[in-house]
């Protein structure tokens, strides 16, 4: 039997009774009162999209379906699903059985994600919270109803210890006490009960530097350049490189970094796209390279530009390239000479930034090979 049938069959055998709890079934109109008015401070004051997760028999959900909010709701067992169908019935709300952890809304994203009572029981609450997150739009709101209950063998979840869980989603938590309003249980309570308003800090684009490399052949022969002086793979070998200005396009970057960097001259037409690559140093972030063919024309010839960052340009077979080069531009020549167009090479902490021929091989191809040496 899976965790998900056991709970569910628990859950079923529970929902003849669940309501006769005070604080589930909201019967009483001063409990329900008490609820009504917690709620209404805790979502949005304009109608809004909620997702009820963990649902129950739904007595939350049609708080707020109540208060003109669009509510979806949601619970593993069919037999508490019944019951909430049958309270919000002429509320238009939607409910559907399914795993509060992962709720069955496909690309749907929502104003508030509500959830009580269910965050303690699930083994990997920090994963859970981090996908919920992913279900609001930007400037939702999480509201995470817990506790802690029972003297001998305590079972729950503080807010302390929320609040720690929370605290890596950026943004806000505010906790609010409920343990002590004797209205909101129907009696009084002496364990720890609360409420979390969780508004998370809106998610970071992704970036990534992008960086631009000439295979600059001279026949069979590609140039390569001594790094000196900066830092970075100094006294390895590496093509002529650099990376974007901001608004600037993929070509100009290459034709300015070849006339900065070797003197060289080539024009848009001059240059093809042959192998792009997705590379991270062995501490650094991850950046997009674009590796460039170009020819020199006829009489032309490279010159150090940057004799504080290159010791020395030379020529050297593209088929017997040498071992003293920065790995990742070894494994895009390689790609290059493979015809494969498309690749990721992604170093592990530990790794050695110079090509090592006995060490893990980190490139891994994404398309099928071309023909070799063909642009993209």
């Amino acid at each position: 039997m899976t965790t998900d049938t056991a709970g569910r069959q628990f859950w079923d055998a529970a929902a003849d009774r669940f309501d006769d709890e005070p604080d589930h079934g909201l019967r009483d109109p001063r409990v329900r009162d008490a609820w009504a008015i917690r709620l209404r401070s805790w979502l949005p004051d304009q109608p809004s999209d909620v997702l009820d997760l963990g649902c129950g028999t739904g007595s939350l959900a049609l708080l707020a379906a109540t208060d003109g909010h669009r509510v979806t709701a949601v619970d593993l067992s069919e037999q508490m699903v019944a019951r909430a169908r049958a309270k919000l019935a002429d509320t238009g709300a939607r409910v559907v059985v399914g795993d509060a952890a992962r709720p069955p809304v496909g690309a749907r994203r929502f104003d508030v994600v509500l959830v009580r009572h269910v965050l303690w029981m699930l083994p990997d609450p920090a994963a859970v919270l981090r996908h919920w997150t992913r279900l609001l739009r930007p400037g939702g709101r999480l509201v995470l109803i817990e506790g802690r209950w029972g003297a001998v063998s305590p079972v729950g979840i503080t807010a302390d210890t929320l609040a720690r869980l929370t605290a890596g989603l950026g943004g806000s938590t505010v906790i609010h006490q409920l343990g002590s309003d004797p209205a909101l249980w129907g009696r009084e309570v002496a364990d720890e009960r609360y409420a979390a308003v969780v508004r998370p800090a809106p998610p970071r684009r992704h970036t990534e530097i992008v960086d631009v490399h000439l295979v600059l052949l001279r026949g069979r022969d590609v140039l390569l350049a001594r790094r000196a002086g900066t830092g970075y793979a100094d006294g390895l070998l590496h093509v002529p490189s650099g990376h974007l200005e901001d608004g600037e396009d993929v070509r100009a970057g290459m034709i300015r970094e070849a006339g900065e960097e070797i003197g060289v001259d080539l024009a848009p037409h001059e240059l093809e796209a042959a192998v792009v690559m997705q590379h991270r140093s062995p501490d650094g972030r991850p950046r997009i390279g674009w590796f460039f063919t170009g020819r020199l024309a006829a009489g032309a010839e490279p010159v150090n530009r940057e004799p504080d960052k290159c010791s020395g340009l030379g020529w050297y077979p593209l088929d017997d390239l040498p071992h003293d080069m920065v790995a990742y531009c070894r494994a895009g020549l390689d790609a290059y000479r493979a015809g494969v167009p498309f690749l990721t090479h992604l170093h592990e902490s530990g790794d050695r930034i110079a090509f090592d021929p006995d060490g893990p091989d980190r490139a891994v191809p994404l398309a099928a090979p071309v023909v070799p040496g063909s642009p993209i």
